[in-house]
């Protein structure tokens, strides 16, 4: 087959790659309403018709979300993320928590084979923090965000992109997860999550994959059980309706 010349990329493609752009960079975070139609119309240049398909088309991917009466929110920092997060809310919490466990395994093991000196300060100073939050008692969004961001300095540190960045988008499974195991009364299985933490990073510090392992095992079996137990007493509670 003769070769073709190729097209030039359309108008609409060229506003669709400078928003993912503007998502991918943090200009317009998760969360982030995007600026109206006229603003982008004009600080684009093209036309109303053209930024109308753009978003349409980021919409359809799940990057963006329409709010009626309200404007356009950023959902997810690529098609990528938007693809997990549909599949993720057709999931249950504990289905989701099960898939974010393997690769919170993986990604222990990984950081104990690849860490850096780098990677050791950053994962002490996230446990510090998160330690901090877990013993200022009565916050628990503080302590929720604290972990979160624990969990994703040991998936940075296993130096595989794709890990961590599939594990960044069970970010709005692990706070419901976690909010929910860590509401008044707090349970036993999860107060011992503190050393438990700590024995991973241990793990990693000591380059010892098959400890990191086995330390992120024991803290991911706790908190599922503790997990399965929430989940048990909200069938019980239906079921005595």
């Amino acid at each position: 087959m003769p070769l073709r010349s190729t097209a030039r990329t359309s108008l609409v493609e060229a506003v669709i790659e400078q928003i993912e752009a503007l998502i991918a960079e943090g200009e317009w975070p998760v969360g982030a309403k995007v600026p109206p139609e006229p603003v982008l119309v004009e600080e684009l240049g093209v036309g109303r018709n053209t930024v109308r398909e753009a978003v349409r088309a980021l919409t359809h991917t799940g990057m963006l979300e329409p709010r009626p009466g309200d404007g356009t929110y950023v959902r997810a920092d690529s098609g990528f993320g938007a693809a997990v997060q549909r599949r993720l809310h057709r999931s249950t919490a504990l289905e989701a928590y099960e898939v974010r466990a393997s690769l919170e395994r993986d990604a222990a093991r990984y950081a104990a084979q690849r860490r850096t000196a780098e990677d050791v300060a950053a994962l002490r100073a996230a446990l510090t923090v998160r330690d901090d939050a877990w013993d200022a008692a009565g916050d628990n969004s503080a302590f929720v965000e604290a972990d979160m961001a624990f969990h994703q300095a040991v998936a940075a540190a296993g130096g595989n992109s794709v890990l961590a960045e599939l594990y960044d988008q069970f970010s709005d499974s692990l706070r419901t997860t976690l909010r929910s195991v860590t509401s008044a009364p707090l349970p036993d299985t999860v107060r011992r999550q503190v050393a438990e933490h700590t024995a991973i990073v241990d793990a990693i510090e000591a380059r010892d994959p098959a400890a990191a392992e086995a330390a992120a095992l024991a803290h991911l079996s706790a908190a599922m059980e503790a997990l399965r137990e929430l989940e048990a007493a909200d069938i019980r509670t239906q079921q005595g309706k």
